[in-house]
C-alpha cells in the first residue's frame, strides 16, 4: 500500500513538473508578444528626452509590470527546479515503480499539458 502510495505522489509530481513547464513556456509567450510595444515606446521616450522616471507615466508602469512579471516568472522557475529535484531524487532511490511512476507522470502531463501551448 506505501509503495502504490509513493508511486502515486511521486506521478502526480511529474505530471505538476509538466503542467509548470508548459505554463511558463506559455506565459514567457505572452509577455514578450506584449514587450516590444513598450521597448519601443522607452526608447521613444529616452530619444525625445523625457523623463521616464515619473511614477504615472506609461513607461514607469511598463517597467513596474515587467517586473512584478519577472519576479513571477522568476518563483515559477525556482517551483519548478524544487520539484525537478525531488523527482530526480525519487529516481535515484533506484526503485523500479518509482521510475515508472515518473516515467508515465511525465507522458501523461506533458500530453494533458501541451495541447494548452497552442489556445490562444
Amino acid at each position: 500500500m506505501a509503495m502504490a502510495l509513493s508511486v502515486l505522489v511521486v506521478l502526480l509530481l511529474a505530471v505538476l513538473y509538466e503542467g509548470i513547464k508548459v505554463g511558463k513556456a506559455k506565459l514567457l509567450h505572452q509577455v514578450l508578444v506584449n514587450l516590444p510595444t513598450s521597448i519601443s515606446q522607452q526608447a521613444i521616450a529616452e530619444t525625445d528626452g523625457e523623463s521616464a522616471g515619473s511614477d504615472s507615466s506609461p513607461v514607469s508602469r511598463t517597467h513596474h509590470r515587467w517586473y512584478l512579471c519577472h519576479f513571477g516568472q522568476s518563483l515559477i522557475h525556482v517551483i519548478q527546479v524544487v520539484i525537478g529535484y525531488f523527482i530526480m531524487l525519487a529516481v535515484m532511490s533506484y526503485n523500479t515503480w518509482i521510475f515508472l511512476g515518473v516515467v508515465l507522470g511525465s507522458a501523461v502531463g506533458y500530453y494533458l499539458a501541451y495541447p494548452l501551448l497552442s489556445m490562444a
